[in-house]
């Protein structure tokens, strides 16, 4: 998109806040694109007046009210963009919509399309979760490999759970794998990794399901705290039991230093549990 613009590109080898920045501002930047994690790292320095009119995150969920902290230091300016790799985007969150209602992914750009489907392949309800399919010009063909990624009329499967609410808008509750089933309920961890986000001790947080001899399976609470705050275990828990249901309480809370993360700033919630 730079090129068929004619627009500077400025790259940086490593992220890292103050150095961007400067960069931002020597440059007269006016479209930054990030991965939410680095949005975080971002506020924890002083902000100073930019020229960026676009913000673009995507690659991960946006924690918590980090959209409308984000934008409180430095304007209307975050857009959140939802997609996969092999379906580009899928819908694209305006500073508006992240304002009123700051969980949601926002709406299809034009020339693409998203469904809510059930196992079946029938659309569901407004309002209530199913798999995302998503169509427009821009699907891939296919791996390399050989491997199938699922297809509904055309749609292709993103491999994420969500729904669609009265005003249209799409939200996304998690990775199809990664809802888990806790004593005969359907619990998914973003939702208490959201809550958990906003809490001021938490600097971040990751919240998994892990295998639970009684329930099936439990949730986990991987938790990185701000410089200098206290927070115990017994509190985080009792954060959640006040604010969500019985069955979202994480049985387990962990302390850690950092989140391991790959090089696109995702959370490797394999590594978690090594680290705890």
């Amino acid at each position: 998109m730079a090129f068929a613009l004619s627009a500077t590109v400025v790259l940086q080898r490593r992220f890292d806040p103050p150095t961007t920045l400067r960069a931002i501002v020597d440059n007269r930047a006016t479209a930054l694109f990030v991965v939410p994690v680095m949005l975080q790292r971002l506020l924890e320095i002083e902000p100073v007046p930019t020229d960026l009119r676009v913000v673009a995150a995507s690659g991960s969920s946006l924690p918590g009210g980090l959209a409308a902290r984000f934008m409180d230091a430095y304007g209307d300016v975050l857009y959140n963009l939802y997609g996969s790799t092999e379906a580009s985007w899928a819908s694209i969150a305006s500073p508006a919509e992240l304002r009123s209602t700051p969980g949601t992914a926002g709406r299809p750009p034009r020339g693409t399309r998203v469904a809510i489907l059930d196992r079946g392949g029938r659309e569901v309800p407004t309002g209530h979760v199913g798999r995302i399919f998503v169509g427009n010009a821009m699907l891939f063909e296919g791996y390399t490999s050989e491997a199938i990624k699922e297809m509904r009329g055309g749609l292709l499967g993103t491999g994420d759970l969500g729904h669609v609410d009265e005003a249209g808008l799409l939200y996304v509750d998690g990775r199809e794998d990664d809802m888990i089933v806790s004593g005969g309920e359907n619990v998914f961890p973003r939702l208490v990794e959201d809550l958990l986000a906003t809490l001021p001790q938490i600097r971040e947080v990751a919240v998994v399901g892990v295998p639970d001899d009684e329930f099936g399976q439990r949730l986990a609470a991987y938790i990185v705290l701000r410089d200098g705050e206290t927070l115990d275990a017994d509190a985080v828990r009792e954060y959640v039991r006040h604010n969500l249901v019985r069955f979202c309480v994480p049985r387990d809370v962990v302390f850690l230093d950092e989140l391991p993360r790959n090089a696109t700033g995702k959370v490797v919630t394999r590594d978690l549990a090594d680290r705890g």
